[in-house]
Parts: C-alpha cells; structure tokens; sequence
C-alpha cells in the first residue's frame, strides 16, 4: 500500500510540472520597439557640414522673417471662407487667388531682401555654391535645368506664373538650406532661388544668381 501511494504522488507531481507553464513562457512579453518620433530622431545631417557662429546667427535672422510671414500667412488664410470637401478645381483655384490677393495688400512695398535678409543672403550662396562644387555638381545643375523655365523678370509679391512648371530641386539642396514650413517651398528659376508660397502662389522673396556658373 505503502508503495502503491509512493508512486501515485509522484506520478501527480510529474503531471503538475507537466501542465505548470515554465517561469520562461509565463514571463510577459517585452512590448515590441517603437520607432523614434521626430523629436528624438537625430537632426539631418547637413550635406555641407556643420555652420559656423557667423553663419548660425546670419541665417538667424532669415528664419525671424519667415516667422514673420507665416504668422501673416496663417491669419489671412483663416479669415477666408472655409473650403468644402468635395471642392471643385474651380472653387479651389478662386480661394487661392483671394489669398492671393490678401497677401499681396498685407505685403504692399515688399522688396527682395524682405525674407532672404541682406545677412543671409550671402551664407546662402555660399552653401549653395559648396553644394554644386563638389562631385556631383554638374549633376544636380542638369536635374534642376531640366524643368527650369530659365530666365524670367521676377518680383516680390507677385503670383508665380501659372504656365511655368515648378522646377525640381535636389534633396542635397534641400539639406543645406534652412528648413521651411509645408507652407513654403524653394523653386529655382534660372539661377535665382525662389522662397515660394504654395498656398498663395506667390513669389515670397528671391536670390538672385543663387546658382554659379
């Protein structure tokens, strides 16, 4: 008997071991990895290298103006009447041209050199001409050339015009020059840089003879 109840705790015990999950599975798992958020993501690494104090506190002063602007831009674009959803090209092109047109009387007496400051105007052409100097220069002046209008009378302040194509502009570009808001952008036109308003589709403010020859 005593045998008989030896062997059926033990047989018990294996069985308990059996169906009892190990510290291992029953352990929670980790959550998966998150991807950073852009806050904590590393800054783009600049195609040029890093700015010198001179040149941080010269386009300084371009990234106030632009503040400036957009603060401008903000609150004319929300004093007009609210698009709808399904809105028609028709519809959508008439709001642009009276954001437009308010822009363009907020900004009467604009001038080149508003935005594009006379201090940083020149760091500007000068990262620029490091970019097109290197290796791959020719390169990248031939995929801007390449849907670039050419030559054109510009002007502060006036609508880009609707029968010139947006010219391309090559992310190496776009990596040494100030970071702008999705509402504005950087077009080239010939050899002069245009600071573009997407929404109002006006010329901000331009550099001439931005890219070398």
């Amino acid at each position: 008997m005593r045998t008989f109840c030896s062997g059926y705790v033990i047989l018990m015990a294996v069985l308990c071991l059996a169906t009892t999950p190990s510290y291992a599975e029953s352990k929670p798992k980790a959550p998966p990895p998150t991807e950073k958020t852009p806050v904590a993501a590393p800054a783009t690494e600049r195609v040029v290298g890093p700015l010198s104090p001179a040149e941080s506190q010269a386009l300084a002063t371009m990234n106030d103006k632009i503040r400036e602007y957009i603060e401008l831009h903000v609150k004319i674009e929300k004093s007009l009447p609210a698009m709808p959803k399904d809105a028609t090209p028709e519809q959508i092109d008439k709001n642009q041209r009276a954001f437009e047109a308010l822009m363009q009387k907020a900004r009467t007496g604009a001038k080149p050199g508003d935005i594009f400051t006379p201090q940083a105007a020149p760091v500007i052409k000068s990262l620029l001409a490091t970019v097109f100097s290197g290796p791959d220069g020719k390169i990248l002046k031939s995929s801007i050339f390449d849907e670039n209008p050419g030559p054109i009378k510009l002007s502060v302040n006036t609508r880009y015009p609707d029968n010139v194509p947006l010219s391309n502009v090559p992310p190496q570009v776009l990596q040494t020059l100030p970071k702008l808001s999705e509402d504005m952008e950087y077009r080239f036109i010939g050899d002069n840089l245009i600071l573009l308003d997407t929404h109002a589709h006006i010329v901000a403010d331009y550099i001439s003879d931005a890219i070398p020859k």
